[in-house]
């Protein structure tokens, strides 16, 4: 006989309500009986079957030996988030984003500067040490101090009345969970045409494991890219420009 999961009949249940799902709704989903998720949720059904098993992982994208071997208890809202994104959970941290910095001669955070020749190569980079202290130095007043800084080059019109060619600054956002709609941010990305690019961000994390991507010049049509592509999100703090933005001619 099948052995009883560990943490099976907990981690259905801490799943099943972050999709805001009742047990009949997700009964339905599955096309089961609702008698069936409520003996699984409290631990009644001695001997799972696999066919079981099988079907609420694959709908909770969490494969099944998280399912069985994680407490999803002890999991941080991080861990959760990228669970509900359907990447892997792992309680070791050995798949934490781990972000190399550069530090000054007073052992201050160092601000580096991505230039134009050096976007292309960041995507593959931004995790090495050595391409981080490569990378050149810069230094502005009233920045916050104690935090991860660094200066992007963007190009286009999307983000119009930024001027194209601009330099944004941006912070770097450790835990995506406090992600707020409409935050302006820059994205690092893992394929595509585009390896760094500046939206206004809004999560969709929960929901579709997304996030939804706007544009400032309406031109632009709202897209979303799986979380599961996002590398870096770094939060606007401000931009510098040789261009004046467009100002509408006054009648």
């Amino acid at each position: 006989m099948m052995k009883k999961p560990t943490f099976w009949a907990g981690n259905l249940k801490i799943l099943r309500t972050r999709k805001k799902l009742s047990q009949q709704h997700l009964a339905d989903l599955l096309g089961i009986n609702r008698n069936k998720i409520t003996a699984q949720e409290s631990g009644k059904t001695r001997n799972p079957r696999l066919e079981d098993l099988v079907l609420i992982s694959d709908f909770f994208r969490v494969d099944l030996d998280t399912f069985i071997k994680n407490d999803l208890q002890q999991a941080t809202e991080e861990q959760l988030l990228a669970l509900d994104a359907g990447n892997t959970m792992d309680l070791t941290g050995k798949h934490i984003r781990i972000l190399p910095i550069t530090v000054d001669q007073d052992n201050e955070e160092n601000m580096e500067y991505v230039p134009a020749r050096a976007k292309a190569g960041y995507r593959s980079g931004f995790a090495d040490p050595e391409f981080i202290a490569g990378l050149p130095k810069f230094t502005l007043p009233e920045l916050p101090r104690g935090k991860t800084i660094r200066m992007f080059p963007i190009s286009g019109d999307s983000m119009h009345p930024i001027p194209d060619g601009s330099h944004i600054i941006a912070q770097y956002l450790e835990d995506w969970s406090y992600l707020k709609d409409n935050t302006a941010c820059v994205l690092v990305l893992k394929g595509g045409e585009e390896d760094i690019i500046f939206k206004l961000v809004s999560s969709r994390i929960k929901q579709t494991g997304t996030l939804l991507l706007r544009s400032l010049n309406e031109e632009y049509d709202a897209f979303e890219v799986p979380v599961s592509e996002v590398l870096e999100i770094w939060t606007f703090i401000g931009y510098l420009s040789k261009q004046l933005p467009e100002i509408t001619a006054m009648q």
